[in-house]
């Protein structure tokens, strides 16, 4: 049985991965991380990683981006693998993670739905065809407590289409102080918050006289959580460290 860290146990994703986890006969909570700490848990809840002395085998870390110096220094120090589904990090974070993948697996991933990552592979083929005669929009629809904008998937997509697309491209984040036509290289990015939407991320290949969308909607966390479990399954059979995301689960 694979003995599993939740960190940010106390957070709406830490709660529905441990839901799961204690569904799974294959999983069991060894532990959970939380700043606040917790008394009402059936494991021990530490409120920074350094303070975990026991066995595990991998670390789901649903939290914020304020909590990676503290994992990354237990992962490498234990040696113990992690998975990072939190989003939000800046760019010095993650040159700090791709520093700590050189000693310890790191499988990380802005989103854990293995239907999104399918969709990226869509988004990578239609930008490769219609990259030259259409203009790509992204636009991501979540709930209203969360706090980065654009998500993080929605720049995985951006990202996709980018390298797909055969041009240069630049990424454009709101249009209303712009007074200009759409310049042919733009990948426009915009972010919807509101009531409880999961998440929904919908991207336009606009060209002449057509459009084609492609859209994928979550109507529960549990993709996700479920996401990140197998994901934890997988990095704990990894043997080399390194940086892995989710094209290693849908090929």
């Amino acid at each position: 049985m694979l003995k599993m860290i939740i960190s940010g146990c106390n957070g709406h994703m830490g709660r529905v991965v441990e839901s799961l986890c204690t569904a799974d006969p294959e999983v069991e909570v060894a532990a959970g991380f939380d700043m606040l700490g917790s008394n009402d848990r059936e494991f021990p809840v530490c409120t920074s990683p350094a303070q975990f002395s026991g066995a595990a085998d991998a670390v789901i870390d649903f939290s914020s981006p304020a909590a990676l110096d503290g994992l990354l220094e237990f992962a490498k120090t234990r040696q113990i693998p992690l998975v990072l589904a939190t989003t939000g990090y800046s760019p010095e974070q993650v040159a700090q993670i791709g520093a700590a993948a050189l000693e310890v697996p790191i499988f990380r991933s802005a989103n854990m739905s293995l239907g999104i990552n399918v969709l990226l592979e869509l988004v990578k083929k239609a930008a490769s065809i219609l990259g030259d005669s259409c203009d790509i929009e992204i636009v991501e629809r979540h709930h209203r407590r969360k706090v980065d904008a654009p998500s993080g998937t929605a720049l995985m997509i951006a990202d996709a289409a980018a390298q797909s697309c055969g041009h240069e491209t630049q990424y454009v984040y709101e249009r209303h102080s712009t007074r200009h036509p759409r310049d042919k290289k733009e990948i426009g990015i915009s972010a919807v918050r509101g009531g409880t939407i999961v998440g929904e991320h919908e991207i336009v290949f606009a060209g002449h006289d057509e459009v084609m969308e492609i859209k994928h909607t979550a109507y529960s966390r549990e993709i996700f959580a479920q996401g990140a479990i197998e994901a934890a399954k997988f990095i704990v059979g990894v043997e080399k460290p390194g940086l892995y995301d989710m094209s290693c689960l849908v090929k």
